[in-house]
Formats: structure tokens, sequence, C-alpha cells
């Protein structure tokens, strides 16, 4: 028996062309679209204004994947960390963060990591498969629920920033934020969405290539190769200096300021000297970055900087007319926190 196809793995032309072929009204696939994407159903029976026999033969022929939560933490801070359980059992973390003007939700694009970067709970994880465009979605969807339950508000940014790379998921990755900004869709601007990568120079040229509309942000957290290769294993196939050709690229191609994710870390990138190197190193294109408060990971040695370590080096990258934002940790003790994602979650014990 031939296993039923993810209804939600086609376009809205390709829908049009099934339905075609078995002598059904192309303008249902509009209908049928609304119902997947903007309404969210998953099952055919309750799309209501579809006759019945294209429903059960719907049914007959495809199956609507749909993710559950399997666990949910609040923080003492109102950061709320869900396990969200797929069609194959497999488990991925999405995280809600609230602040005083927006809560922002941030998903994961991967079962796991294949990148290794030592200073990271999910890099300690295998890369299970990657996640398909209605996965990423779908986190959107029910992180929305939560901040419209809990905080009376709906998303106002979306961050890629949790498990997995996003740009070694790139079809799936662009195609749930086309399906994120369509108005078929959830209608979010793509300027309220940020892509985080380790930055792999090919696939950024692409993002440029492809004028893409949504921030860019590159996980940095060191100013030279030496230093970067110890925490970072990508940057021996991807140095700085090809990063910063690929960034260059992107610049020129879409006009849009990068974003420069750096975790400082305790008597290893947190001197005057790194700050100078990183200033350096921001010369060629308009950055701003966020400084990151590092958060502590089983069996990891890295500790945090201190307070003034961190402030003289923000003050310093501040003297070189450099956009700095100091990010303190949300979540941090349910490990919902940058880079503690899958840290203890027993849902991942499968």
């Amino acid at each position: 028996m031939n296993a039923k196809t993810n209804i939600r793995g086609l376009g809205i032309e390709e829908l049009k062309e099934k339905l075609i072929s078995i002598n059904e009204k192309p303008f249902r696939a509009s209908q049928i679209h609304d119902w997947l994407w903007k309404k969210g159903v998953g099952d055919f029976s309750d799309m209501r204004n579809i006759p019945l026999d294209l429903r059960q033969g719907l049914a007959r022929d495809f199956v609507i994947h749909k993710l559950s939560i399997a666990s949910e933490q609040k923080s003492k801070d109102g950061t709320i960390k869900s396990a969200f359980r797929l069609y194959d059992g497999n488990v991925v973390e999405g995280v809600l963060i609230p602040s005083k003007n927006r809560t922002t939700a941030c998903i994961s694009t991967q079962v796991g990591c294949s990148l290794a970067c030592t200073f990271c709970a999910t890099g300690k994880l295998k890369r299970l498969r990657n996640l398909d465009a209605d996965e990423i979605y779908d986190q959107v969807v029910e992180i929305n629920k939560q901040s419209e339950k809990f905080y009376n508000a709906r998303l106002g940014n979306i961050v890629y920033m949790g498990m997995g790379e996003p740009l070694l998921n790139y079809a799936e990755t662009l195609r749930s934020i086309e399906l994120l900004t369509s108005e078929q869709g959830l209608g979010i601007s793509p300027k309220r969405i940020t892509v985080s990568t380790v930055g792999i120079a090919k696939m950024i040229e692409k993002l440029g290539e492809d004028q893409v509309r949504f921030n860019l942000a590159i996980s940095l957290h060191a100013p030279t190769d030496a230093k970067r290769s110890l925490i970072m294993p990508i940057n021996k196939e991807n140095s700085l200096e090809e990063l910063s050709d690929a960034l260059r690229f992107f610049y020129d191609k879409t006009g849009s300021r990068i974003t420069f994710e750096y975790i400082l870390f305790k008597d290893f990138n947190d001197s005057l000297d790194d700050a100078r190197r990183l200033a350096a190193y921001c010369k060629p294109f308009p950055v701003k970055i966020n400084l990151i408060e590092y958060n502590p990971v089983e069996g990891v040695s890295y500790k945090k900087s201190t307070n003034e370590a961190t402030q003289q080096f923000s003050q310093f990258l501040e003297s070189r007319n450099i956009i700095v934002n100091l990010r303190r940790s949300r979540g941090k003790d349910i490990d919902a926190a940058c880079g503690q994602l899958a840290n203890k979650n027993t849902a991942f014990s499968k």
C-alpha cells in the first residue's frame, strides 16, 4: 500500500493540477489552501465548503501532518518553551519570548543539528532530518496561540534561531517564510522575520541572489579564524574572509543591514583586542551587533564574561560607531535561553 502524500507539501498550482486531473474545479484549490494554512485544519472532514465526495477523495490520497505540543514549560520571566511532537514521533523545541512591547517566537528548522558548535546543547544532538515547511509554519501558529492566550497579543517577531541550521534546509526554510508572509497564510511582514545562520558562505550568496526581504543574522562569536574554528567547526571550511565576501555580496543585492550575534565567553573572546578585531571585521558593510550573555550547558566548560568585561567590550564597539545591543538571557531556568535548546528536555528521550 502506497503511503499517502502530505498535502501541505503541494503548492497551490500543484494542487490545482491535481484537482483538474480528477475533473474537479480548479477554484477548489484556493478553498483547500485556505483551510490548510489560514484556518489550520487537521482533518479533511472539517473543510465545510468542500463537497463531501472531494473531501473523501482527498482523505484517500493525502494526509495532513500536524504537530502537537508534547510538553510546555513556563519560566519565571514569562518565557515559554514548548517541545513539539512531529508526525513521525521526533521532537523539536520552540520558544515564546515576551518583552515589554512585543512577543517573539524562536523556532527550529531541523531535528537536531550537524554543526557541533562546542558551546551549544543542540550541537550535541545528531541531525536526524530537516523539517518540512509546514512543520516550521506550525511552530509559529502554536506559539502565536500561546502569545494570544498568555499575553493577549499576536506575535511581533519570528526568529529562526532554534534547533538546526536554516541554510542547510534552504528550500523548506524559504517556503515556510513565503507561507508566513503570504496573505493566504499569516500575513506577517518579512521585516519581522530574522534567519540566523552560522555563516555558510555559498548559501548566503544564494540568499542575495534570491533577493530575500527578511533579516539575516550571523552567529559569529569570534573575530579570528583561530578562535572561531575552536568553537565552530564550520569555520574550517567557511573562513571569516569567505564569510565577509558573501556578506558584502548579500548587502549589495538586498541593501539589508546584517546582524552579528556574539556570545561573550570569559577569557576567550571578550578582551579589548577581540573587540578591536571585531570592529575591523565590521567595516565592509553596515552591521549591528547583539552581544549575548552565555548560558551554561551541561558538560561545557565555558563561562559567562564578567559584567566589567562585557561593559568595556560594548563601549569599545560603540566608540567605533557600531550599533550594539546587549541581550540578557531569557528562560534560563527552563533551559530555553540561547544555546540551551534540547539541553534537558525529557521529551527527546524516545
